[in-house]
């Protein structure tokens, strides 16, 4: 032990003898770390496949915003156009999205689709205030510089939107706004002010009591201009979290307008907390945004599918229709459902398999299969 007194006593000398010994000891060893840190050399970091960076100004606020973009493999190659997912708090949940949309995706739930996560650029960007502001529908003076959200819906409809459509293949007629807290309160304020804006609105543990409840007046508001709410709308809540009760009249207040056109679907999740409602919430959000129709077809269309198919390798696929439904047969006896898309294109649910009839003639000639790898013609033979 090192004792310090206030005279140079043996105890005071003999402490920095021991002082210097350390001193003396430490340096080689600091020397050699230093070395160590100049000599290995820089590992590659993380990134995400499929991924880059925009920067865009806003010409009304002048404020910077990050755009981080998510792309299909080879999109300028298929000269297709794409459903455009846009993501709020990009700075904390786009590695999440494009996680989740990878495994939706290859699990057959979605298409593929543009990933645009907005977040704020500028030198050190404090993000809480940033998003507070931007994401908050009204002004509260406990806050300064909140209430700019219908500056920043502007700013998407008029500015972001464009530059995304114009420097990507995105379409116009497939927009999903996905948003959670402060985000989710925006999700709504944009749902219920600018309603066809988007087609689909994916939201997360809500923020409604923001400003007493101000949300609740923007939704009544649309009430009085219109019946109609013509969206795919999906909320989530976490059991644990605050506010569970005003979620629950979000929920009441929706369902008892009769909205023509709303499909809504709402989930509390257990054992959830606020920030965790995100991987789970975003997850279902996105299957019931972009869920299929399973119709249910007349016994003679299911009828004519009904048969033995040919691989190219030599193998017999049966269909079958049993309780007004097809049956896909492989050949070691297992069994799939397909679901009817339209009366001549099926799906498998959870799974990334196409099937499309193809007839000649007016006769049923064979199917074409489209799974995750490719796809393959499939000759019907009986």
């Amino acid at each position: 032990m090192i004792v310090i007194t206030n005279y140079p006593g043996k105890a005071f000398r003999h402490g920095r003898l021991i002082t210097k010994l350390l001193i003396f000891m430490l340096l080689p060893l600091s020397t050699i770390y230093a070395q160590q840190q100049e000599t290995i050399p820089a590992l590659p970091k993380v990134e995400i496949a499929n991924s880059e960076v925009q920067t865009l100004t806003s010409a009304a606020s002048g404020q910077e915003y990050k755009l981080f973009m998510h792309l299909p493999a080879n999109y300028r190659a298929t000269g297709k156009k794409y459903p455009v997912l846009y993501l709020l708090d990009a700075q904390w949940d786009f590695p999440l999205v494009s996680a989740i949309y990878g495994e939706q995706y290859y699990d057959g739930f979605i298409p593929e689709m543009i990933i645009v996560g907005i977040t704020w650029g500028g030198s050190n960007p404090d993000y809480d205030k940033l998003r507070m502001n931007d994401l908050s529908p009204s002004a509260i003076s406990e806050v300064p510089g909140t209430g700019q959200g219908e500056r920043f819906l502007q700013f998407i409809r008029s500015e972001l939107m464009p530059f995304v459509e114009q420097t990507y293949p995105a379409s116009k007629n497939d927009r999903t706004l996905m948003g959670s807290s402060m985000g989710g309160l925006f999700t709504l304020y944009a749902l219920f002010t600018d309603t066809e804006l988007f087609d689909r609105y994916i939201l997360t543990s809500p923020a409604s009591s923001w400003d007493n409840g101000v949300i609740y007046t923007h939704e009544k508001a649309h009430a009085a201009r219109s019946e109609n709410l013509p969206v795919r709308l999906y909320m989530a809540h976490g059991e644990l979290e605050g506010n569970l009760d005003g979620f629950h009249k979000l929920i009441a207040q929706l369902e008892s307008r009769n909205y023509k056109g709303l499909q809504m679907k709402t989930k509390i999740l257990e054992g959830i907390g606020h920030s965790g409602t995100k991987a789970e919430g975003y997850t279902r959000g996105l299957q019931h945004v972009y869920a299929k129709p399973a119709l249910s077809l007349k016994s003679e269309i299911l009828d004519q599918y009904v048969g033995t198919y040919r691989t190219s390798q030599g193998q017999n696929i049966n269909i079958a229709s049993e309780n007004n439904q097809l049956i896909l047969i492989y050949p070691n006896n297992f069994k799939q459902i397909l679901l009817a898309e339209t009366d001549h294109n099926f799906y498998i649910k959870g799974q990334f398999m196409q099937l499309e009839f193809k007839k000649e003639a007016g006769r049923v000639s064979g199917l074409q299969v489209q799974g995750f790898s490719g796809g393959e013609f499939l000759k019907k033979v009986n």
